[in-house]
């Protein structure tokens, strides 16, 4: 199985309240989160970042949240799981959000190439 390296998504920003797909598997090709980085935008604000997995057929909400991180203002987390994250199955995605404030997200692992 080859593999193609590096990031899975361009920087996503996400405002309060809102949620955005940022990895989905297609043709079945698996993917592995290896991190997710979450940076709070403003400076007077403590944002909170979401990720959810959301398995094909599924919806984003509290039984595919897997991550809710609090930031201080214009802090970066980095939530680097010990095992990749493992998408398998065409229609599986990564969903991310923001709950009080605008966040930008980065996405880093491989794909099956």
């Amino acid at each position: 199985m080859e593999l193609e390296r590096g990031k899975l998504s361009n920087v996503v920003q996400v405002t309060a309240g809102n949620t955005s797909a940022i990895v989905t598997v297609s043709n079945n090709k698996k993917i592995y989160v290896k991190s997710i980085i979450a940076h709070g935008v403003n400076v007077q604000v403590t944002p909170t970042a979401q990720v959810y997995y959301v398995p094909n057929g599924s919806s984003v909400g509290a039984s595919t949240r897997i991550f809710d991180v609090t930031l201080a203002a214009k802090e970066s987390a980095l939530i680097e799981p010990a095992y990749p994250i493992v998408l398998t199955q065409t229609g599986d995605a990564l969903y991310v959000g923001a709950g009080v404030d605008t966040v930008n997200f980065l996405v880093t692992g491989d794909k099956e190439a």
